[in-house]
């Protein structure tokens, strides 16, 4: 994992393009600008990687001749700085239709089943390779869902690829824990892969280590648990100390993934267990405070593969366990999947379905926020490519959940219809 040597390797150098990621993380258009490369080199169409794409990125997202490629000359040896500032963006603009618009208690808050949502987001990201084995990759988003002023950082993190000689894998900072199964920054349609967010898998910080064993690849990790919103400042020690918490108490998530390929079919199986603070905010007449910690528990298989040239399926199954989240002494169960299929039909087109079905289980008709886990909806996406970096999305989601707020926290449905822009560059 020290290098990309051989020569169809080589040929990966122009293929990083515009996302997101963890082990799976994405890439940029300014090693395309660098090495004189197209960006389909790993890209089936962007952002959907490839058989090539996903190699490259377990290369720790380089070329074994990066430092005579891609570096300053400076004299120094221990010294490897990149040519110029990698940097890169990425851009969202979409028109949407909806049939619903509702606030969290199942108010109207807003009314707009119209609506032109420009910018989405606009990322500004960079990566580069820091010496023999470590490479730092991050991003940040501006104006992300209409909140103009901010700036959020998502991924930040620094990675080794053989720590202490041992052909182990380290990467620290802040990631995506799902994204050990599917990176949701790869995903062709608009719609999210749900039970991730839903779970609370998504960004966080931590570290994970991962290595391979023949056919079989072992990555485990731990994480703060509460995600990456917030900081507070260290008073303990004294006036104005510098330092800050990340986390808000001195527990951890730990998880696990193992993976292999049996028949041409990629297979994972996924655990994570942890403590942390839910939200306690309850709707209607149940509302109950939650000011303790509570156990959760995920397990889960991945499975995934690919039809003939172009054809490509994905299956996630979650199922979670959280102990005392309204109740003490109480265990809520509550599971979730999605299945997609990606059809690159062309250069210029590519196809997407999505099924998203979750079920909030013993956590339906508690008459808390909770009981909004339930989603049952399948979403068609076609993608036209101006050219290999600028796209075209056309959409559609179609919302079949039953609307009952008191059961399933759904007063009308959530379908809608998109139009718009993504682009990097």
């Amino acid at each position: 994992m020290c290098g990309i040597r051989s020569t169809p390797f080589s040929l990966l150098a122009g293929c990083m393009l515009l996302l997101l990621g963890l082990q799976q993380a994405m890439a940029m258009p300014v090693f395309a600008r660098k090495y004189d490369m197209s960006c389909t080199a790993c890209h089936a169409a962007f952002p959907r990687l490839n058989e090539f794409g996903k190699q490259f990125l377990a290369q720790n997202m380089r070329l074994g001749n990066w430092k005579e490629a891609s570096t300053r000359k400076t004299g120094d040896p221990r010294l490897a700085l990149p040519e110029s500032v990698p940097l890169a963006l990425r851009a969202q603009a979409y028109t949407q239709f909806r049939d619903n618009a509702t606030g969290s208690d199942g108010s109207t808050v807003y009314d707009s089943r119209f609506d032109f949502q420009s910018p989405y987001l606009i990322k500004l990201l960079s990566s580069a390779p820091l010496s023999d084995h470590v490479t730092f990759y991050g991003y940040g988003i501006m104006a992300e869902k209409g909140n103009n002023g901010e700036f959020l950082i998502e991924d930040a993190w620094f990675s080794h690829d053989n720590l202490f000689g041992s052909g182990t894998k380290l990467m620290l900072g802040q990631f995506q824990v799902s994204d050990l199964m599917f990176p949701r920054e790869t995903r062709l349609t608009f719609q999210d892969f749900m039970v991730y967010r839903m779970a609370g898998i998504t960004y966080d910080r931590g570290l994970i280590l991962d290595r391979g064993f023949g056919p079989i690849d072992f990555a485990v990790g731990a994480v703060n648990g509460n995600g990456v919103s917030s900081s507070a400042s260290v008073s303990s020690t004294g006036y104005r100390r510098s330092d800050a918490l990340f986390d808000n108490d001195s527990s951890k998530s730990v998880f696990a993934r193992v993976g292999t390929e049996i028949g041409g079919v990629s297979i994972g199986l996924f655990a994570l267990t942890g403590r942390e603070r839910f939200d306690g905010t309850l709707v209607g007449t149940n509302y109950v405070e939650n000011n303790w910690d509570s156990e959760k528990r995920i397990g889960g298989i991945d499975l995934s593969g690919k039809v003939g040239y172009n054809l490509y399926w994905f299956f996630q199954g979650l199922v979670n366990e959280w102990d005392d989240v309204i109740e003490r002494d109480r265990t809520y169960q509550w599971n979730g999947l999605f299945f997609g299929i990606d059809y690159i039909h062309s250069p210029e087109w590519a196809y997407s379905v999505l099924y998203n079905r979750t079920d909030a289980g013993d956590l339906d008709g508690t008459g808390t926020v909770y009981n909004g886990i339930d989603m049952n909806s399948l979403t068609l996406s076609a993608s036209y490519y101006f050219m290999t970096n600028v796209k075209l999305i056309l959409e559609g989601n179609i919302d079949m959940l039953d609307t009952d707020w008191e059961r399933n926290g759904h007063n009308g449905t959530d379908s809608y219809a998109l139009i718009g822009f993504d682009a990097g560059f």
